[in-house]
C-alpha cells in the first residue's frame, strides 16, 4: 500500500496486542512487535517476513527497551508511530502474589511505557506525522501511592503522558491516550462487549483522527488482556 506507516507495538503477545499486530499488518504496515515468544507471532513473522520485526519484550528493563528501539533503528530508521499496550501483564513476575498483581501491573506498565517513549522519541522525531498511542484498562490506570490525593504524573501513569503532552506536540509528535472514563465525565459510558479484534480495528480506525483522549470501557478485561504471568 503506498500509505505503509512504520509501527512499534508492545505487549504484543496475546489480546489486543496481537490482534493490533495482526490489523495492522493485513493493512500492509511495517510492524515492530515487543511481546513473548508464541506460536502466533512465530507464524505472523513467517507470513509477513518482510513486514513484521520480532524485538525484545521485557521493556520494563530499560537496556531492552533501548534494543529495541535500536534495532528499528537499524531496520527502518525511524518510527512513525508507537501503540503502547500499557496494560499487559507480560512484566509481572511470575513470583508475584494475587494480592501484589494490580500493583505490579501498574509499576511494571509504568517501567515499560517511560523506557519505551524514551528509547522510541528520537525514532518518532524522524517520522512521518508521528503519533503514540496509549491504551490502558482498569487496572493499569490505577492510582497508586495516596490513592486519595489529586491524581498527579508520579502516582499515576495515564496522567505523566497527559503531562508529556505538550513537550511531544513540540516536537511533532501527537499524544492519544485511551483509558477507562473518569468519574468526573458529565456523560458516563457503558462497558461494552469488545473482542480483541473489534477493539483494534475501532481503535486502528480513530488513529488518524489524533484525538487527545478516548474511552475504552471493557465488560471483560480478559478477553483484551489475558493474564500472563
Amino acid at each position: 500500500m503506498n500509505n505503509s506507516r512504520s509501527f512499534w507495538v508492545t505487549g504484543a503477545s496475546n489480546g489486543l496486542g496481537l490482534a493490533l499486530v495482526e490489523r495492522l499488518l493485513e493493512q500492509g504496515h511495517r510492524v515492530a512487535a515487543s511481546g513473548k515468544e508464541c506460536e502466533e507471532l512465530d507464524a505472523l513473522a513467517k507470513r509477513y517476513s518482510r513486514q513484521l520485526l520480532l524485538l525484545p519484550w521485557q521493556l520494563h528493563e530499560e537496556e531492552q527497551a533501548q534494543e529495541a528501539a535500536r534495532q528499528i533503528c537499524h531496520a527502518w530508521g525511524s518510527l512513525d508511530c508507537v501503540i503502547l499496550n500499557a496494560a499487559t501483564s507480560d512484566y509481572v513476575a511470575s513470583s508475584v502474589t494475587d494480592s501484589e498483581l494490580f500493583e505490579a501491573i501498574v509499576t511494571s506498565n509504568q517501567l515499560a511505557g517511560e523506557n519505551c517513549l524514551g528509547s522510541a522519541l528520537p525514532l518518532l522525531v524522524k517520522g512521518d506525522s508521528a503519533q503514540v498511542m496509549a491504551i490502558f484498562n482498569r487496572y493499569s490506570a490505577l492510582q497508586l501511592y495516596s490513592p486519595t490525593q489529586v491524581t498527579a504524573g508520579w502516582n499515576n501513569m495515564p496522567q505523566w503522558l497527559r503531562e508529556e503532552r505538550d513537550e511531544l506536540m513540540k516536537l511533532g509528535v501527537s499524544l492519544t491516550v485511551v483509558a477507562p472514563q473518569s468519574p468526573s465525565m458529565a456523560v458516563q459510558a457503558i462497558p461494552e462487549p469488545w473482542t480483541a479484534q473489534s477493539a483494534a480495528t475501532e481503535l486502528l480506525r480513530s488513529l488518524p483522527l489524533r484525538e487527545a483522549e478516548l474511552v475504552l470501557e471493557v465488560v471483560d478485561v480478559s478477553s483484551l488482556w489475558p493474564l500472563s504471568r
